[in-house]
Order: C-alpha cells, then structure tokens, then sequence
C-alpha cells in the first residue's frame, strides 16, 4: 500500500469514528484480543452494538463466546480488518499479542489495552506506527457486579488518541462508571497503592490463616475477599504484584506492622489510643 493510500484509509477510519462520537448509529469493526473474564465481558458489551471479532488460540475459552466472529489464527485478522483493538491477554503477553496481529492491521486501526500496569506500554505506543489508547477499568467479574458499576473506577490514560479515548469515555459512561484520566506514570503508581496494598494484605492474612470452627463476622469477611483474590488469575495477581512501585508500598505495611507489634509488645494504652486515631482519620 502506498503512503497516500494509507493516509487516505487513516482520514477514513477518522471520520468513522468522528461519525460515531456525533451520531452514535456507526457499526464499528472491534478486534478483542483473549476471551478470558475481561475479554469476555468486553465482547458481551460491544457485541450487540458493533461487529466484534475475537482472537483466541484456545478453543476451550470460546465455549461462552456468543454473538461474536471467532478468529484463531492472526492471519484472519485481515479479512476482518478492525477499526479498533482491544487488547484484554494477560500482561506479560500484552505486547506479543499485538505484533502477532499489528502486520494484518490497517493503517488506521486504533490499538488499545486494558492492562492493569503499564510499565513498557508507553515505549511500545510510542514507537508501534498505530494509533492507541490505554484504559484500566478498576474493576473485575470476582468483585464487581457487572449489572450495576455505577460505584466502581476506570482509568484512561490521558497521552494517546483523542478519538479513541473519546469512544472508551462513551462506553465506560454508558456502564455508570467514575473516569479517572492519569498518565502512564500516574497509573502505575496509584495501582500500586490501590491494588497493591489490599493484594499483599489479603494474601499475608491468607497465609496466616488456621481453620475456624466459629468465626466472627470480621474474619468471615476477609476469608470471603481473600477466597475472591485468589480465584483469580495467577499471572493477574502476579502482574500487580511485580509493578515496580509496589516494593514501596508493601515496605510501608511492614512499617506499620512494626509500630503496631511494639505497641502490642508494650501493652502501651496510649499508644494504642493514638495509633487509632491516626488510622480512623486515615478512612475518613
């Protein structure tokens, strides 16, 4: 394809996508990347409104694929040519997934991910010759219920394509959902406070756990997060867990457990009084 043409097919799928923002009636060709939960839960959302594709190499995560054409190979990707790709693989695959797909893309295709680290994403972006977007919807099927996230977050990173960007805005604010727009630095370091701190507390409390024949309501609620955490994915918690800012955040639970194991020690009452307080204006 000569330069002019590609220009010519990247004004298109601009204007398609204008279209789309103004009327709302555009029928958008949508590449989903893995059927796991998220990969899921984007073509069930996208696929009634727009002609959704799904590239997966495992038959076996297809089962619960509906209303959506099948791809198992990178090279039907051609014949489908997606206007919109939305990458929902496991992180540490991320940026294989989409080189295996990026030859048989268009010019104009907006590639996308849902990652929930972006460490190595920006460089990737910046440098792959296609237009992106970056989104992080704070949310998972463990937790959230998928029919009413008006009480839960989505991040959309603030550097990338305007018109994709605005599309992912129109989708998450049709679902209810709180947008938050960071960049790529700002996102890796908020998870690592907001995901990486709960993750690592939950899976101590899980290591530390003994059978109870009678537990209190407290304990019963942390063993139902815990039980939730750890029915995800492996390479999900993993992925959260090896941000490079959690180290940080994981050292500051240390910290604290410290302070509390001193004051414990030292049945020091007012010490205990103080750290309370300070912990109750903390949740405020």
């Amino acid at each position: 394809m000569c330069q002019s043409e590609g220009m010519f097919h990247w004004h298109i799928g601009t204007l398609l996508l204008t279209h789309y923002h103004i009327e709302k009636l555009l029928i958008m060709k949508i590449l989903i990347l893995g059927a796991g939960k998220m990969g899921s839960f984007f073509t069930d959302l996208l696929s009634f409104e727009h002609e959704v594709a799904v590239l997966e190499n495992d038959p076996k995560r297809m089962r619960f694929i509906y209303n959506a054409l099948r791809l198992q190979k990178p090279e039907e990707v051609a014949e489908f040519k997606p206007e919109l790709v939305i990458n929902c693989v496991t992180l540490s695959y991320t940026i294989e997934a989409f080189k295996n797909v990026m030859p048989y893309l268009q010019p104009y295709c907006i590639i996308s991910d849902i990652a929930s680290v972006k460490t190595h994403l920006k460089e990737f972006y910046e440098t792959c010759g296609f237009p992106y977007v970056s989104t992080h919807p704070m949310f998972g099927p463990t937790f959230a219920n998928l029919g009413q996230l008006e009480k839960e977050n989505t991040i959309i990173i603030s550097e990338g394509d305007h018109l994709g960007k605005i599309f992912f805005k129109d989708i998450y604010s049709s679902l209810r959902l709180h947008i938050c727009e960071y960049t790529f630095e700002e996102h890796d370091k908020v998870v690592a406070y907001s995901l990486g701190i709960p993750f690592a507390s939950t899976m101590v409390f899980a290591a530390t756990m003994k059978h109870q024949d009678a537990p209190g309501t407290t304990f019963k609620r942390h063993m139902k997060i815990a039980r939730g955490l750890l029915s995800e994915d492996d390479y999900l918690l993993t992925e959260i867990l090896f941000n490079p800012r959690t180290p940080h955040q994981i050292a500051r639970i240390q910290e604290e457990l410290d302070i509390l194991q001193g004051i414990i020690k030292d049945k020091d009452s007012e010490g205990m009084k103080e750290y309370l307080t300070k912990i109750r204006k903390n949740i405020e």
